[in-house]
């Protein structure tokens, strides 16, 4: 239901979108949606959510209060990008691999981190 309208109000709604071949319902049951960026998430725990259909075209509303989560990836380096770079930045395997964890496993920018 949309904040500030009484029943009345709704059901006039319901019928004009019905006449324009729109149809809303709202999702019993949702427990959390999560919208998920490249770095972080937003999580919506205990949701009001409503789906619209206008000409096989579907729309979610959701609504609620979002929390933002970080992501953090464990970065699975091969031993021989450590070799590489320790050899091209003339340090040791331990200086290369922990460069290379900073630099999210770039090789290039790790070898110029470690030459500056």
């Amino acid at each position: 239901m949309i904040p500030g309208m009484n029943k009345k109000q709704m059901k006039q709604m319901e019928r004009q979108m019905k006449k324009m071949g729109m149809k809303m319902e709202d999702l019993e049951g949702v427990r959390e949606v999560i919208i998920r960026f490249d770095e972080k998430e937003l999580v919506i725990d205990n949701p009001s959510v409503s789906l619209m259909n206008v000409m096989g075209q579907e729309t979610y509303q959701i609504e609620g209060k979002a929390r933002e989560v970080e992501l953090e990836y464990e970065i699975e380096i091969p031993e021989e990008d450590i070799e590489m770079v320790a050899n091209s930045a003339n340090v040791s395997l331990d200086e290369a691999k922990v460069a290379l964890e900073e630099c999210k496993g770039d090789l290039a920018e790790a070898i110029m981190k470690l030459n500056q």
